[in-house]
């Protein structure tokens, strides 16, 4: 029994061992000297491990008793979880040695907040899902301040900790909610104690507590007021790691939470995550219009992204989870090109986030210009850049799902939030003449970029067959 369990968690295991193994080495050895081998290492791991779970999995497996649950859904999260995260941290290494701020501990912090999110898409136990939940976060509070010379970056790491007690405290009491009426943590017998379509009252006030700590972690209205200053003040480097591979780890989460222990009564759920999804939309859209620093604004585009995103899941459905997961996937390659870009911007060596230094950008490096064009078309979805594919789907999930006042809420919300991407086109192409930024010179930094533009064009054809593996993950998720 034992030997099995350990066997559908290996991939967990092992990188989790490897990240002790890797802080061992680090401390015994010449510290921060080791820490490009220490990064390339832990990234070659996951990118590794990400194809083992891709090509090795099959059926659905549970360990310990079902608190950990290896389905085809939790593959589909955990692989793109890993490839995001590999990625960030080869893109981090030119601009954290620059800036001095490349320490050993850094990729350790990473590959342990990427063991909880694991940990966290595979929970069948809300007890399991605490601890996926707190591995991550633990580790994202120190990276997020890691800059200690910094004093937005302090404070950023200060007020996620800060909040995300807070949202992990009203996680736990919502817990406590469930336990209290089931007698169970685990998520199937939480389901079969439910009778009829509706909650308990008691039940139904624990589930809206464990919603609203996990809308902190994904960063939705009204639970999203940490998100600007902490993408603002946080390495650019953590920044894009916030922006992509936790977001998919938290919104895995609340589509098992909701489904699996909760998918009886689909009713009670579907209407507050419609609220929260319309609410993030709309303020993300708006909110973002009068940034000035591209980090900030890129903070409230998430908010609105994560608001398209929980328009797939309010749907209900198994079409739903499907537009929610392809979403995901097109949001995060999109948001890697992006921060790309945004970490080879430097003047006299320094980092730049100011929108405005992007004037007549393309006069002087016209490839990377065109590259970020696309990716603007596709976050503001922009036909036929594959971002617009993804925001159709989770607007067609909604309409099939009887809220067609959410669809027409999120095309009215993304016709505004349109302004602010065209805007960064505006300033490239039609801005007035700036003193020029420095060259960029990173290799990595140049190929994600042009891969990820390239990904929003040639995706349109068939979606390099994420749509099969979205259908076969929403399956065995709602089914």
């Amino acid at each position: 029994m034992l030997s099995a369990d350990i066997s559908t968690v290996l991939p967990e295991l092992i990188l989790a061992v490897s990240a002790m193994g890797l802080l061992m080495f680090g401390v015994y050895t010449s510290k921060d000297k080791a820490a490009p081998l220490i990064l390339w290492a832990t990234a070659g791991l996951m990118a590794v491990l990400g194809l083992w779970i891709a090509v090795a999995g099959d059926g659905a497996q549970t360990a310990f008793n079902g608190a950990f649950v290896d389905d085809a859904f939790s593959r589909f999260a955990k692989v793109v979880i890993l490839f995001s995260a590999a990625l960030i941290l080869i893109m981090s290494q030119d601009y954290l040695a620059k800036q001095n701020l490349l320490r050993f501990e850094y990729p350790i912090l990473v590959a342990l907040a990427v063991v909880g999110m694991m940990m966290m898409v595979s929970a069948g136990d809300l007890l399991a899902l605490y601890v996926g939940l707190e591995l991550q976060s633990l580790s994202l509070y120190v990276v997020a301040s890691m800059n200690r010379t910094s004093v937005k970056s302090t404070e950023a790491g200060l007020k996620y900790f800060v909040l995300g007690a807070l949202s992990s405290g009203m996680l736990l009491y919502g817990a406590s909610f469930v336990y209290g009426y089931t007698g169970t943590t685990l998520f199937s017998d939480i389901v079969a104690s439910v009778e009829g379509e509706h909650l308990p009252i008691g039940m139904l006030i624990g589930l809206v507590f464990i919603m609203t700590g996990l809308a902190f972690k994904v960063s939705a209205v009204p639970f999203h007021m940490w998100t600007p200053d902490v993408y603002e003040g946080a390495p650019t480097p953590i920044t894009a790691f916030f922006a992509t591979a936790p977001k998919v780890a938290a919104m895995a989460l609340f589509a098992r939470v909701v489904f699996d222990a909760f998918g009886a009564t689909v009713g009670d759920w579907s209407q507050i995550v419609a609220l929260i999804s319309v609410l993030s939309m709309f303020l993300g859209s708006i909110a973002a219009i009068g940034q000035k620093n591209i980090k900030r604004l890129m903070a409230y585009s998430s908010i609105a992204h994560m608001g398209f995103a929980l328009m797939g899941l309010a749907a209900g459905t198994e079409t739903g989870v499907q537009a929610m997961l392809i979403y995901m996937a097109i949001y995060v390659t999109m948001n890697l090109g992006t921060f790309a870009f945004i970490l080879s911007l430097e003047k006299d060596g320094k980092p730049v986030t100011d929108i405005a230094s992007l004037n007549q950008y393309s006069t002087r490096e016209p490839l990377r210009a065109l590259a970020l064009l696309v990716l603007m078309f596709s976050l503001s979805g922009v036909p036929p850049m594959l971002g617009f594919f993804g925001k159709f789907w989770v607007l067609n999930a909604a309409v099939q799902g009887g809220l067609v006042w959410l669809a027409v809420a999120g095309v009215i919300a993304s016709v505004i939030g349109a302004f602010y991407y065209l805007r960064i086109v505006y300033y490239m192409y039609f801005g007035e003449e700036t003193d020029p930024l420095d060259r960029p010179t990173s290799p990595v930094l140049w190929g994600v970029l042009m891969v990820s533009a390239a990904v929003m064009v040639l995706g349109i054809v068939n979606m390099f067959g994420v749509e099969a593996m979205a259908k076969a993950a929403a399956v065995a998720l709602v089914n």
